[in-house]
């Protein structure tokens, strides 16, 4: 990033040190330094501090550095939601497969584990949801574009809005047999 050298040069351009600096937007000269060295980024208020002293707009103090914080921000969220897709779909394998075993090996032990298992897998479910909901990914194809770092243009996008009233529908039914068949398999379990 280039804010380090931005910020080092209007400040050499003032002729005033690390230590001046810092007096005037509230931060150590340890901070001031480290901003110089691109050990670390200033925050947004010191960012406003930092343009009013230099008398230069935002955009000409950080240059190019907003195409690169894009890019970060980007690359963390796809890597958090590849992360906890993934640990959710190994949730949903564990939950179906130990299902049976639990309840015909452990009786009552073996449904709170279970359930312990379903309440956990379900948090999941929440946050992927909410992350969904946050960037905008509802449908398959978009969480395909979104993890691959795209966007889709807006004819698909509203394609795939089209599409959500079915996919809402047919999960509630999807949903509602699957709850009805575990109740009857664990029926015929415990009874």
């Amino acid at each position: 990033m280039d804010i380090g050298n931005q910020i080092k040069n209007y400040r050499e351009n003032l002729k005033i040190s690390q230590e001046d600096l810092a007096d005037r937007i509230f931060v150590s000269r340890q901070t001031i330094s480290n901003w110089e060295n691109n050990k670390n980024y200033p925050d947004i208020k010191s960012l406003l501090l930092l343009s009013n002293i230099f008398e230069v707009s935002l955009d000409q103090l950080v240059k190019g550095d907003v195409e690169e914080m894009k890019r970060i921000i980007s690359e963390s969220n796809v890597k958090e939601f590849s992360v906890l897709a993934n640990i959710y779909s190994i949730q949903l394998v564990i939950l179906a497969v130990s299902a049976y075993p639990l309840l015909k090996y452990l009786n009552i032990i073996g449904i709170v584990i279970w359930g312990i298992i379903f309440v956990i897998t379900m948090a999941f479910a929440i946050k992927i949801e909410k992350l969904k909901k946050q960037y905008d990914i509802q449908s398959y194809r978009e969480i395909v574009a979104f993890i691959e770092g795209k966007t889709l243009d807006e004819a698909h996008k509203n394609q795939e809005i089209g599409k959500r009233g079915y996919q809402k529908f047919l999960l509630t039914i999807g949903c509602g047999i699957i709850t009805f068949l575990l109740v009857i398999i664990i029926a015929k379990i415990l009874g």
